[in-house]
């Protein structure tokens, strides 16, 4: 199966560092985690070698799409506290592509997927820089907020679904009143998310309808 084409890639903001070296991108994202732009260039420069690895190894393509987030995500938490200069001794060369290519064996041996049936992700609408970093701005969101924008996205409930549970939660929170949390809920995450982040994904979309694709993942 070839590789996906991630149209984010194309973007002036990721197309401007393709003449950073490896090394250079994951100092500058370590250094400015208020920036998106530098995972989302390193993703686009190595994207194709992780999903291949993952294909090759998935039982179906919704598997494989799935892992292949799952597997960016936990790369993305990795590199913050990545530093290849401990392994600059090693007797072969250790480098950014080889750690990647590490990682991704290392998530598919270790992964533990839901039946394809279960698996509620879209690759398309929900691209794994973009989860990262709406998942970012959801821990910074109030609990109440998030709980709500949670269950409108991920379950899909409706606003009376919403109120019941939160008033079974103690929340006295009536159907409309959920409505303005959703809105709330909403502008703040977009609000949370890098500034570079919201340029490059979410600039095409209607104002505050551009987090939800990313929510809407298997849970």
């Amino acid at each position: 199966m070839q590789p996906p084409v991630f149209s984010e890639c194309q973007h002036p903001l990721v197309q401007s560092l393709f003449q950073r070296s490896d090394r250079e991108l994951l100092t500058l994202f370590q250094r400015h985690p208020d920036e998106g732009k530098y995972f989302t260039a390193i993703f686009g420069r190595y994207s194709s070698i992780v999903y291949t690895l993952i294909q090759h190894q998935a039982k179906s393509p919704v598997q494989g799409d799935y892992l292949f987030a799952m597997t960016w995500r936990h790369i993305y938490h990795e590199l913050r506290g990545l530093d290849l200069r401990f392994e600059e001794g090693a007797s072969t060369p250790f480098t950014l592509q080889t750690w990647l290519i590490n990682m991704t064996a290392w998530c598919i041996e270790h992964a533990e997927l839901p039946p394809v049936e279960s698996i509620h992700y879209s690759l398309q609408t929900s691209p794994p820089p973009l989860w990262c970093y709406v998942e970012q701005a959801l821990d910074l969101l109030s609990p109440l907020l998030r709980i709500t924008v949670l269950m409108a996205q991920t379950f899909h409930w409706s606003e009376t679904r919403i109120s019941a549970y939160l008033q079974a939660e103690g929340e006295t929170i009536a159907p409309g009143e959920v409505k303005v949390l959703l809105e709330e809920g909403y502008q703040r995450l977009e609000s949370a998310l890098p500034r570079d982040i919201r340029t490059i994904y979410l600039e095409a979309f209607p104002p505050h309808s551009n987090s939800a694709p990313a929510l809407q993942k298997a849970t």
